[in-house]
């Protein structure tokens, strides 16, 4: 599966503000953004006057890039967003909000979408007790994630399973610290998703 393996807080300093790729570096006194608050490469220094193109532009990488999806899968959710019943853009991330992948870094069974999506990928967890490991795979209401029994020896998700509880996941997610397992309890809403987007300026971009 076709997924950006560059440096991501090249990512960060493009958009201008930290988009939380890296989990716990984004939090340090290491973080690209606080070291070099600017765009990378040569010209990055240089301050422009950015168009209305240039601002859609920029939002909708903005979101791709935190959520860890290609241009081509992107403009699939929005064209599925737009065919919902509803506002567009709330659609269009709630449907990302929706992905396995999220899910799992929502509930703190990673650092990162990234780690998350890796996890997925190796099989650790389970949807509903079946096979999951399609990161992109969209869970509905109902649905239960759980950790395999297996994955619990693993060094690094023994580390995160240690500090699982200390972030609160969002109202429609419930956490069994526990069981080590996540519900889908609700769909989320606008109001659930704490990311600075202006998703209308998306909405704008693809109706030009």
């Amino acid at each position: 599966m076709a997924r950006y393996t560059g440096p991501v807080c090249r990512l960060c300093r493009r958009e201008g503000m930290k988009l939380y790729l890296k989990g716990e570096r984004c939090f340090s006194d290491k973080c690209a953004i606080d070291r070099k608050n600017y765009a990378p490469g040569q010209h990055g220094q240089r301050r422009s006057k950015q168009s209305e193109y240039g601002l859609q532009l920029r939002e909708k990488q903005k979101v791709r890039r935190v959520y860890g999806v290609l241009e081509n899968q992107f403009r699939t959710y929005f064209k599925k967003a737009d065919r919902q019943p509803g506002v567009t853009g709330e659609n269009l991330l709630v449907n990302l909000e929706r992905r396995l992948d999220n899910i799992v870094y929502r509930l703190g069974f990673a650092d990162s979408r990234a780690q998350a999506r890796q996890f997925v990928r190796h099989n650790h967890f389970t949807v509903n007790g079946q096979k999951a490991n399609i990161p992109s795979m969209q869970l509905k209401v109902g649905d239960v994630i759980q950790l395999k029994e297996k994955s619990k020896d693993s060094l690094i998700i023994k580390q995160i399973v240690e500090g699982l509880g200390q972030k609160t996941p969002p109202a429609w997610l419930e956490l069994d610290v526990e069981n080590l397992s996540g519900k889908v309890v609700a769909l989320p809403s606008r109001e659930d998703i704490d990311l600075p987007i202006q998703e209308h300026l998306i909405v704008e971009l693809y109706s030009r």
